[in-house]
């Protein structure tokens, strides 16, 4: 097993600056390839306390902003307009950075695109949904329109 320190955030595993132990083939394959974490070391303590003061100035300040823009994402949904063939089958895949950005296009505010959590791949136009964690404690889901255009 591996000790490793978060640099990002990994779904299933934790947020930056948590030390977690995983197989030695998942950090030297996948996390540390991608700079997800680095390898702990009693050196690599400091460091976690600078991760952690960074992910504090990144994340939504407090508890009432991120309660205040998860009901407005999920007031409203969002019509996100991408390439699409005849039968309705897009030419690629909406990734969260699309979603992101239409988030921000529509004037709902701005959100991180790593926050953004796609059930399932979206490949044809439709209604779909998509979940928003702001905080730790706070998630939202918005409602997706996509359609051709």
């Amino acid at each position: 097993m591996a000790k490793l320190i978060l640099t990002h955030e990994v779904t299933g595993l934790g947020t930056a600056g948590d030390v977690v132990e995983v197989k030695n083939g998942y950090a030297r394959n996948y996390l540390l390839p991608r700079g997800f974490a680095l390898t702990w070391s009693k050196g690599g303590e400091k460091q976690v306390e600078s991760i952690k003061a960074a992910r504090a100035a990144r994340e939504v300040a407090s508890l009432e902003e991120a309660q205040q823009l998860a009901a407005t994402l999920s007031a409203k949904p969002v019509k996100l307009t991408v390439k699409a063939g005849e039968s309705g089958r897009l030419f690629g895949t909406v990734k969260q950075g699309d979603i992101a950005a239409a988030v921000e296009a529509a004037g709902l505010g701005s959100i991180d695109k790593r926050k953004v959590e796609l059930p399932e791949h979206i490949k044809s136009v439709g209604n779909y949904q998509a979940n928003v964690r702001l905080h730790e404690d706070v998630s939202a889901v918005i409602d997706l329109q996509v359609v051709a255009g």
